[in-house]
Protein backbone atom coordinates (compact mmCIF):
# COMPACT_ATOMS: atom_id res chain seq x y z
CA UNK A 1 0.00 0.00 0.00
CA UNK A 2 1.74 3.72 -1.24
CA UNK A 3 1.25 6.12 1.24
CA UNK A 4 1.17 9.88 0.05
CA UNK A 5 1.62 11.96 3.04
CA UNK A 6 2.31 15.42 3.71
CA UNK A 7 4.42 17.61 6.71
CA UNK A 8 3.83 21.27 7.68
CA UNK A 9 6.24 22.18 4.70
CA UNK A 10 3.96 20.49 2.07
CA UNK A 11 0.81 21.75 3.41
CA UNK A 12 2.46 25.09 3.35
CA UNK A 13 3.94 25.24 0.11
CA UNK A 14 0.11 24.13 -1.24
CA UNK A 15 -1.40 26.41 0.77
CA UNK A 16 1.00 29.32 -0.25
CA UNK A 17 1.75 29.97 3.40
CA UNK A 18 4.18 29.48 6.46
CA UNK A 19 4.68 26.49 8.56
CA UNK A 20 3.54 28.43 11.22
CA UNK A 21 0.61 29.12 9.97
CA UNK A 22 -0.44 26.07 8.81
CA UNK A 23 0.56 25.22 12.79
CA UNK A 24 -1.69 27.86 14.03
CA UNK A 25 -4.75 26.20 11.18
CA UNK A 26 -4.27 23.00 12.89
CA UNK A 27 -4.61 24.04 16.58
CA UNK A 28 -7.38 26.09 16.23
CA UNK A 29 -9.63 24.85 12.94
CA UNK A 30 -11.55 21.62 14.34
CA UNK A 31 -12.47 20.89 10.47
CA UNK A 32 -8.24 20.40 9.62
CA UNK A 33 -7.60 16.87 9.10
CA UNK A 34 -5.69 15.15 11.52
CA UNK A 35 -2.73 13.62 11.32
CA UNK A 36 -2.02 10.26 10.89
CA UNK A 37 1.51 9.93 12.93
CA UNK A 38 3.95 12.05 14.20
CA UNK A 39 7.34 11.60 13.90
CA UNK A 40 10.18 13.28 15.36
CA UNK A 41 10.73 15.57 12.12
CA UNK A 42 6.51 16.33 12.96
CA UNK A 43 3.45 15.80 12.17
CA UNK A 44 2.09 13.56 8.96
CA UNK A 45 -1.25 13.81 7.20
CA UNK A 46 -2.57 11.91 4.42
CA UNK A 47 -2.63 14.27 1.61
CA UNK A 48 -6.13 13.26 0.34
CA UNK A 49 -7.34 14.37 3.71
CA UNK A 50 -5.25 17.80 3.25
CA UNK A 51 -6.64 18.02 -0.19
CA UNK A 52 -10.27 17.48 0.47
CA UNK A 53 -10.40 19.76 3.17
CA UNK A 54 -8.80 22.04 1.02
CA UNK A 55 -11.55 22.07 -1.31
CA UNK A 56 -14.34 21.98 1.25
CA UNK A 57 -12.69 25.52 2.94
CA UNK A 58 -12.92 27.14 -1.20
CA UNK A 59 -16.51 25.75 -1.43
CA UNK A 60 -17.64 27.52 2.16
CA UNK A 61 -15.19 30.78 1.45
CA UNK A 62 -17.17 30.80 -2.35
CA UNK A 63 -20.31 30.55 -0.86
CA UNK A 64 -19.41 32.57 2.06
CA UNK A 65 -18.12 35.44 0.06
CA UNK A 66 -21.32 35.03 -2.40
CA UNK A 67 -23.95 35.86 0.63
CA UNK A 68 -21.62 38.72 1.73
CA UNK A 69 -22.30 40.56 -2.11
CA UNK A 70 -25.68 39.39 -1.77
CA UNK A 71 -26.43 41.78 1.51
CA UNK A 72 -24.54 44.76 -0.01
CA UNK A 73 -26.23 44.15 -3.34
CA UNK A 74 -29.77 46.05 -4.06
CA UNK A 75 -30.77 45.04 -7.20
CA UNK A 76 -30.96 48.33 -9.28
CA UNK A 77 -28.22 49.85 -11.35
Amino acid sequence: MTHHLMGTAEIAERLGVSRQRVQQIETTDPTFPKPVAELSAGKVWESTDVEKWIVERRVKRRASRSRASDVGHTGSR
